[in-house]
């Protein structure tokens, strides 16, 4: 029987199924666009909470440090992107030099809340990193006095958009006859950059340093003894998570072109806590559809359940955001219940559930 493999021996339909999701990806823009451009704007803000849960994974999942703070990464890097990319000081600095200072003092800030914290497990830490989050948005609710750094809760507008060479990522264009809008041209930037965050996630989570979260995640006591040096590896986790979230926060600012405070609250923490919950602790792919769902399915139902009730009542009964917030709740519940392990456990914390949950020797 004859088998096709490609040159590293993997089987080549793999590579035929890789190429037509990729293929899917790429021209699903189009599809969007053809019934709303709001659509491609949810299918951006999707890939920036893949972005954010992929950076929590590494804290979360690979690490176990409980972090409910981590919007406040998100916030830093959005920040440090409208304040140098603004007329707020007329500073006005390209996107791919702010990018990576956004990111570089978002992994600082990561080292400063994972400093004190280090001898924290469980509640205590969850308590500490959620105050950290919200000295963070207070602070930027009262940067405007008496020097206005952040303009306090009237937030920062005008933001400049990517700009590479002639390409401007605000402005429709028409290629070969296709109409490209700008939020098309940043869901394929942020597809990109998702790419790259992904291949860095799956390369941590197989190296050394990853073995060694995953061994401080399992028991800190015996990592120890094995001599990794668990300061180290905790705040490095921290720095790496955080930077991920500066980079996504940097791409919010330039998509929106405004940004304020209220965009980081406590709730958004939680969404991407439930993320990472509900597609996998630990697992590449399953944070990816855990975000995905949680992201997108909410928008959907914002936007169907109000025509559903008109066409089957002939008006609205309930409001449809707590419509969707009550279907939200039960999914999550459910799939709790259901699969604690989350929809796509990694192999580890499944048979970790797996020997937890069997009946003792007799």
């Amino acid at each position: 029987m004859i088998r096709l493999v490609d040159a590293r021996g993997r089987p080549a339909l793999l590579w035929a199924a890789v190429a037509a999701i990729a293929l899917a990806l790429v021209l699903l823009p189009f599809a969007l666009a053809s019934v709303g451009m709001t659509w491609v704007r949810i299918a951006n803000l999707a890939v920036l909470y893949v972005l954010l849960a992929l950076g929590l994974n590494i804290v979360v999942g690979f690490a176990g440090l409980l972090d409910l703070g981590y919007i406040a990464f998100y916030a830093v890097g959005a920040y440090c992107y409208a304040l140098l990319a603004s007329p707020h000081f007329g500073l006005h600095l390209p996107f791919w030099a702010i990018l990576p200072i956004g990111a570089a003092l978002a992994a600082l800030f990561g080292v400063l809340l994972g400093a004190p914290t280090l001898k924290l497990r469980g509640d205590y830490l969850a308590i500490v990193t959620l105050g950290f989050g919200e000295i963070i948005r207070i602070f930027l609710n009262n940067l405007s006095q008496p020097v206005n750094i952040t303009r306090g809760p009237q937030g920062i507008a005008q933001i400049d958009p990517f700009r590479l060479g002639p390409l401007d990522f605000s402005r429709t264009d028409t290629v070969l006859g296709a109409t490209i809008a700008g939020p098309m041209k940043y869901y394929w930037l942020l597809l990109l950059v998702l790419v790259g965050v992904i291949v860095v996630n799956l390369r941590l989570q197989n190296s050394r340093i990853g073995r060694a979260w995953e061994a401080v995640r399992e028991d800190e006591i015996a990592a120890r003894a094995m001599g990794i040096n668990t300061t180290q590896v905790k705040l490095l986790a921290f720095a790496m998570g955080a930077s991920f979230g500066g980079i996504a926060g940097g791409m919010f600012a330039a998509i929106q072109g405004f940004i304020s405070p209220e965009s980081f609250v406590l709730v958004e923490s939680i969404m991407v806590v439930a993320m990472v919950v509900l597609g996998g602790m630990g697992n590449v792919w399953g944070v990816i559809l855990g975000a995905v769902l949680l992201s997108s399915v909410p928008e959907v139902l914002r936007w169907t359940v109000e025509p559903l009730q008109r066409s089957l009542f002939g008006r609205a009964l309930v409001e449809p955001e707590v419509i969707r917030m009550l279907l939200f709740g039960l999914a999550m519940v459910l799939v709790m219940h259901l699969r604690p392990a989350g929809l796509l456990p990694s192999q580890v914390r499944k048979r970790e559930l797996a020997e937890r949950g069997a009946p003792p020797p007799p």
